[in-house]
């Protein structure tokens, strides 16, 4: 058993309840490499920003479970050597299928864990994320439920289509629970094609406009419980600078679309405290790998090709943590 507190983390329950009452959301960012979890760090050491490690279960098997274990315990000893006193870290399990998973996660160091039954009939969805709260509990990790499912594919999550959360469901489904926060489906979805053609409008320059979230989704869900911590899912932006620059350079990436940020602006100034982003870091790697391919043919230094995706992926970071989510200064200790 490794507890969390011992590797320097934290779990999400203040930094949560601070972002709320302040109007901003934390940033949740998937990583699946050293790089990223370079940039990550870098970019909310740089801007005193809390910030949360995501894992999906595929990444956890790419990483292998007690790399990512010392990866944790280094990220929070990188922050503190880049100047950041008081870094607050949260290393999480995203999308957990299984209460055997999240289980794991708990033992392995993990200070926070999401279930996700979301696809489950509503009564095995809550007895599902109250068996793996009761054990979470007990070393004070903290948990995150789903209700309502998201259309996209992310590693192993895949869904057709997306069914809203039933605001009329969050108040039972809390309270059965014990959950410490709820991601809610209001239109978001996963990977970097997140709305089929047909579901948008094309603007002057013929890119692709998507629909508008649910917000009206959102404020019911608000108004039936006021001040929970809501999660969004499946809210890259989908920079078309990235887009542009893979397809530039040989990749294939015909309307590709994601979140608009003025929307995702909107939603952290409510009680929206975790935003997820995952494929945005993804295209900034691609980008710039693809980049140094084209322009340097003969280079074969991972060093030289992965170190731009880094800095690429940081600068990107920066962006959205100051410009998208507000948590820069944000920390308990500055």
């Amino acid at each position: 058993m490794v507890n969390y507190k011992e590797l320097g983390l934290v779990n999400t329950r203040d930094m949560f309840q601070r972002a709320i009452n302040g109007g901003y959301a934390i940033p949740a960012f998937n990583f699946n490499n050293m790089e990223q979890l370079q940039a990550i760090v870098k970019a909310s050491s740089d801007l005193k920003s809390p910030v949360i490690l995501q894992v999906s279960k595929g990444a956890r098997n790419y990483a292998n479970q007690t790399l990512l274990r010392y990866m944790a315990e280094g990220a929070v000893a990188y922050a503190k050597e880049l100047g950041c006193a008081h870094p607050e870290i949260v290393l999480h399990l995203d999308h957990g299928d299984s209460f055997e998973l999240c289980k794991s996660c708990v033992d392995m160091g993990f200070s926070s864990v999401m279930i996700d039954g979301s696809a489950l009939p509503f009564n095995e969805n809550a007895a599902l994320t109250k068996k793996v709260v009761e054990y979470a509990h007990k070393y004070d990790v903290t948990v995150e439920g789903e209700l309502g499912v998201l259309a996209g594919v992310e590693d192993e999550v895949k869904a057709e289509h997306h069914t809203y959360t039933n605001p009329e469901e969050v108040i039972e489904f809390a309270k059965r629970t014990g959950c410490d926060s709820l991601a809610i489906s209001i239109g978001t979805s996963h990977g970097a094609y997140k709305f089929k053609p047909e579901q948008c409008t094309r603007n002057a320059e013929g890119r692709l406009v998507p629909p508008p979230l649910a917000f009206n989704v959102l404020d019911a869900v608000m108004e039936k419980l006021p001040g929970f911590p809501i999660v969004l899912h499946g809210s890259s932006s989908v920079p078309q600078e990235y887009v542009d620059m893979i397809n530039k350079y040989g990749g294939k990436m015909p309307d590709a679309i994601g979140i608009p940020e003025d929307q995702l602006r909107k939603a952290a100034k409510s009680a929206v405290c975790k935003i997820n982003i995952d494929s945005d870091s993804r295209l900034a790697f691609t980008a710039a790998v693809r980049k140094v391919f084209v322009e340097k043919p003969g280079e074969f230094d991972p060093r030289k090709y992965c170190g731009p995706a880094r800095d690429e992926m940081e600068k990107m970071y920066k962006h959205k943590i100051l410009e998208v989510l507000g948590s820069d200064n944000k920390l308990a200790n500055l």
